[in-house]
């Protein structure tokens, strides 16, 4: 971001459009467009980061439900497509930062969007400092020396926990200073961190797929998970082993989320969505396929535990091919966490815009020097490592990394729900001559509904295995995917409804100036 004039960097005759495009939604364009096709791309498939996903969650999804846990990959995959192109119609139609917030506010009341902005918001700071989370399960992998707090065993859970702080602390350190000195550096690294981990994920793929020791049928396999206790036998197993994709497969909207800050928006960030999207799936479920049929024993429990496929590398691969596969699942979380940062600040960046948060105009204010709003960089970092060291407790932080992917399901609902509302009432609109879904567009908006609606539910459903899985048990953890985005969710539409909506309107310094009057004008919602 950068206060710059808006019209001295752009390319071809898509300036004068963009301009108008920002302008367009009552704001003042502030913001250099220097980002190209590639960079919207990257950014949104270093936020899904294939790696980092895969390379975190693979021991849950195997223990949970065995091999036959691939089958959730494609699963969610095409659940998440039809929001995807839900998603594509919006950023053709409204190429504006903060893109969650910006849908809904033109599709829905008030009200409801600045709780799709509140709930994504809240969800990307502990998306943050989650990615961060998983320096741990890999960096003492390559090199013992990242291990600062002793852990003799390998088994000290707690040491394990405070060093991952500890690691989690300087990446996010590391995050908030490159994005408060300028998206082109943090474009820059970020494509140059996603472009290694393409490169390291065919690599892995090819690297797996000569060293196969069993046929693909072993994803029929369910490992000999015990579902007889379950009210759905195996498929609720199953049902819980489908977070180790749910947790992955979203975030392909900040490829939208930097729409003022890219060229042509309306052309490439819903081009930019589907290919983020489809590469993911594509890559993610062929490493996942093939670690399952190389593994040497897929009953070995170090596969199925914390690091399980960081485990598993290592004794397929060996120690230095497989530690150079590890070094580029570290430079993923990277940019993964920069990525999920740099959407946050979007967000927030949008939403104070608009006066709604508390402190927004200084939330807002883009800094003449570094040409970023660093005080937004800065407390979403501050935010992002408060929450590690509050939910120190490994436990603790598996109940709020899971609600964080609740939150962001939801918030994606605010979008869909308000956007079927208008299809319904025959009022919405596709941007003639951009990306339209059609006469498919109400059949794909009723799937993407019905999709996240089913998965919400899903992921807050009050499981031990999830939410209470090891001592201390209590109930309050138990429900805590049902209670906590509860209390977020009122709590803070409380707040707005008391305090901000009271506050609302588009801040002097961002607000468009019509040629003959100066008065500050607020963006027009539809709806």
């Amino acid at each position: 971001m950068t206060s710059t004039d808006p019209s001295s960097n752009r390319a071809g005759n898509t300036g004068s459009t963009d301009h108008e495009d920002v302008s367009e939604f009552g704001y003042k364009p502030s913001l250099v467009r220097s980002l190209g096709s590639f960079h919207t791309f990257a950014a949104g498939i270093s936020y899904i980061s294939i790696l980092t996903g895969t390379f975190q969650l693979f021991y849950f999804g195997l223990g949970s439900g065995g091999p036959a846990y691939w089958w959730s990959w494609p699963l969610v995959f095409v659940g998440q497509l039809m929001v995807a192109l839900c998603f594509c119609e919006l950023a053709a139609r409204y190429p504006v930062a903060g893109s969650i917030y910006n849908w809904s506010k033109r599709l829905a009341k008030p009200g409801t969007a600045w709780l799709a902005g509140w709930t994504m918001l809240t969800a990307s700071i502990v998306s943050i400092a989650a990615v961060a989370l998983a320096l741990q399960a890999t960096l003492p992998e390559l090199w013992s020396g990242f291990q600062f707090i002793p852990d003799p065993t390998g088994e000290d859970t707690t040491a394990q926990a405070l060093n991952g702080v500890i690691l989690a602390t300087v990446l996010i350190l590391f995050t908030t200073a490159i994005n408060a000195f300028g998206t082109q550096l943090m474009a820059r690294i970020n494509s140059a961190g996603v472009f290694i981990e393409l490169i390291a994920a065919v690599l892995l793929i090819i690297l797996l797929a000569v060293n196969i020791v069993r046929g693909p049928q072993v994803v029929l396999d369910t490992g000999g998970i015990d579902a007889s206790g379950r009210p759905l036998g195996y498929a609720g197993a199953f049902l819980v082993a489908m977070f180790a994709s749910l947790y992955v497969m979203y975030g392909f909207d900040t490829a939208s989320s930097l729409a003022e800050e890219s060229h042509d928006p309306r052309r490439n960030a819903p081009k930019a969505i589907l290919r983020a999207l489809f590469f993911s799936f594509l890559l993610g479920g062929l490493i996942l396929l093939f670690a399952l049929m190389s593994a040497p024993d897929l009953s070995d429990p170090s596969f199925s535990s914390l690091g399980g496929l960081q485990n598993l590398i290592l004794a397929v691969l060996g120690g230095p091919i497989g530690s150079v596969i590890l070094v580029a699942v570290v430079v993923a979380v990277i940019v993964c966490a920069l990525a999920v940062h740099a959407a946050a600040i979007r967000l927030a960046f949008a939403m104070s815009r608009d006066n709604n948060l508390p402190a927004g105009p200084k939330l807002c204010t883009i800094s003449p020097r570094f040409g970023t709003p660093v005080v937004a960089s800065v407390v979403i970092g501050a935010l992002a490592i408060a929450l590690l060291l509050v939910t120190f407790s490994p436990q603790i932080y598996t109940v709020v990394t899971s609600i964080a992917i609740i939150m962001i399901y939801t918030a994606y609902l605010l979008v869909t729900v308000p956007m079927l509302i208008q299809r319904f009432r025959g009022k919405w609109e596709p941007r003639e001559g951009a990306f339209s879904l059609g006469r498919w567009g109400l059949p794909v908006n009723v799937l993407a509904v019905l999709w996240g609606g089913v998965m919400a539910v899903n992921l807050a459903w009050p499981r031990n295995e999830v939410y209470n899985a090891s001592e201390p048990f209590h109930w309050y953890l138990q429900w805590g995917g049902v209670l906590l985005p509860g209390v977020i969710l009122g709590a803070g539409f409380a707040y707005y409804w008391t305090v901000q909506r009271h506050k609302t309107g588009v801040v002097a310094e961002h607000a468009r100036v019509e040629s003959t009057d100066s008065t500050p004008t607020t963006p027009r919602t539809e709806a």
